[in-house]
């Protein structure tokens, strides 16, 4: 029996291609994973039949939109997660459970190769290998892209050659990637970083310049997971894509930036993450409520490392195991509701109320009813100071 290379198939011109030539070279079967990440746009059961019609010996689509939401998104959102303070992180939390698929479907199919799309220059190389190295580590793994030195204008003579089913154009100046949890574009024009884009960049949001009605949306926690939208019982999944919608109506989150990737060039990369921009903000402004100062100190530090090791494809290494931990048990107390109004590209909170809350009226009022003793505060600030004051006496002495 030939060996069978397992491929992470997302039915674009790449990994369609990928299929016939790694059949030839690996002298192969291929099988086709496609994990459905709530991206819209084709049929996953099109996408199915086309890895087929290419010459794949098995194809499988895996719904994943209400696991992606519940174990990657959740956990992304309770992290505050943005690299860079800007990126909450889109394509860098697929690749994880797009490689615990790939090694389920290796088991199944009895794969003893993985393959992926990427090229060498970007990110995901790293997340797709790192995450196989974690969980099998036994399996081989091939980037047509980077190992053999794949180009689009090649993939595209291939395609023509083969006569695969799929469209091949050089016009499309974009390369994309997008699910539930937000949409990324880069190359093209963008890759001059004077140009701006034009609204024909952008498709999960509408131009936020255009004159439209405020939308207001109260989003209610339960220790730190979105539970219900206007008092409605919903999935995580169908709370991101409801706000997807409703954000994105609004222009809330547009994201233009130039990044820091992992391989050590800097990319510019425009983003829209609508449902994530606004729920992250929401999910800040409940904690800044509910989670006593020192902790929420220190859990800012948390957050920019758990993102950062995200970024870097460590979904599955001991410290981010760790820093979970640590991140839900914050969440223990991060429950009530948000109301935020969703207008002109912003995400803004304007009320915020929960049983777990560490506001007290009575200590923060000056007005009548104020319980806060104010005598307490001359030695509190006295001695507070006293360092920076002795300080400041030895340097007098040294002048």
């Amino acid at each position: 029996m030939p060996d069978r290379v397992v491929l992470a198939y997302s039915g674009g011109l790449d990994t369609s291609v990928a299929i016939p030539y790694l059949a030839e070279k690996m002298n192969a079967e291929v099988v086709c994973v496609a994990v459905d990440l709530g991206q819209g746009g084709e049929d996953m059961e099109l996408i199915q039949k086309r890895a087929m019609d290419c010459g794949a010996a098995e194809s499988v689509v895996v719904d994943a939109r209400e696991e992606f939401a519940a174990d990657f998104c959740v956990p992304a959102l309770q992290a505050n997660a943005l690299y860079m303070d800007r990126y909450p992180l889109v394509s860098s939390l697929s690749r994880p459970l797009i490689v615990k698929h790939l090694v389920s479907a290796a088991k199944r199919f009895r794969g003893t190769i993985v393959s992926h799309g990427c090229t060498g220059k970007g990110n995901d190389q790293v997340r797709f290998e790192a995450g196989l190295a974690a969980l099998a580590p036994d399996l081989e793994i091939i980037a047509p892209a980077r190992d053999f030195a794949w180009t689009r204008d090649k993939a595209i003579e291939y395609a023509e050659a083969k006569g695969l089913p799929i469209e091949t154009s050089k016009k499309n100046p974009f390369s994309i990637d997008q699910n539930l949890w937000g949409r990324a574009v880069e190359t093209g024009f963008l890759e001059d970083i004077w140009n701006g884009p034009t609204e024909e960049v952008y498709s999960y949001t509408a131009d936020p310049r255009q004159p439209r009605p405020a939308d207001e949306v109260v989003i209610t926690f339960e220790q730190g997971v979105p539970v219900k939208v206007d008092g409605r019982d919903l999935t995580p999944f169908q709370v991101v894509d409801e706000l997807n919608r409703r954000a994105g109506a609004q222009g809330v989150g547009r994201i233009d930036m130039v990044e820091d990737r992992l391989v050590g060039i800097k990319s510019r990369e425009v983003y829209e993450a609508p449902g994530a921009i606004a729920l992250i903000a929401a999910h800040k402004e409940l904690e800044s409520v509910t989670v006593e100062r020192d902790l929420a100190r220190f859990k800012r530090g948390v957050d920019q490392r758990w993102s950062e090791l995200v970024y870097d494809g460590l979904w599955f290494s001991p410290l981010k195991s760790a820093l979970d931990a640590l991140i839900a048990d914050v969440q223990k107390h991060v429950n009530g509701e948000i109301r935020m109004i969703l207008h002109g590209g912003n995400a803004t909170v304007t009320g915020r109320r929960s049983d777990d809350s560490l506001y007290d009226f009575s200590l923060a009022t000056y007005d009548t009813g104020d319980t806060f003793d104010q005598s307490l505060a001359k030695g509190f600030v006295q001695l507070f100071s006293l360092p920076a004051k002795i300080a400041a006496a030895r340097d007098a002495r040294r002048r």
